[in-house]
């Protein structure tokens, strides 16, 4: 599905942040790693691990070797406000051409509903300016 996509290709322009040693790896192939542990069942870092010790997908996916999670945490602890907005905003162009949608519309609803008594179940309490201190919602 990625190669389908031209994933590797499209990565490369988007400026992720380099390793800090020469021994680290490639930020496209963690990134891809990370992706590939998702849809193999991962739900947290750690588990991206299944990645990494199945050689069967290793070579699959054209990797020397496969990077373990700890890794995978650094590239993403690499990214600071700037960087994370400058790869979003060369990604998401990518991204969204790949889809193929038209113009989306975004309509955010401000009202507030106020509940009282047995109703707030799920509500929290926050801004309300007509009733201050209940539950919104």
């Amino acid at each position: 599905m990625l190669d389908g996509l031209g994933f590797k290709a499209a990565q490369q322009s988007w400026d992720l942040p380099q390793p800090g040693s020469n021994r680290g790896y490639a930020p496209e192939q963690l990134i891809e790693q990370m992706i590939v542990s998702i849809r193999c069942g991962a739900a947290r870092f750690v588990h991206a691990d299944i990645t990494r010790l199945d050689c069967t997908l290793i070579r699959l996916c054209g990797w020397s070797k496969a990077a373990g999670h700890k890794s995978i945490v650094r590239l993403f602890q690499r990214f600071d406000q700037a960087s994370a907005t400058r790869v979003q905003m060369s990604s998401y162009p990518w991204l969204f051409s790949k889809l193929g949608l038209g113009p989306v519309t975004l309509d955010v609803d401000s009202s507030v509903l106020t509940r009282w008594g047995s109703q707030i179940e799920g509500g929290a309490k926050g801004y309300n300016p007509k009733n201050r201190m209940r539950w919104p919602f």
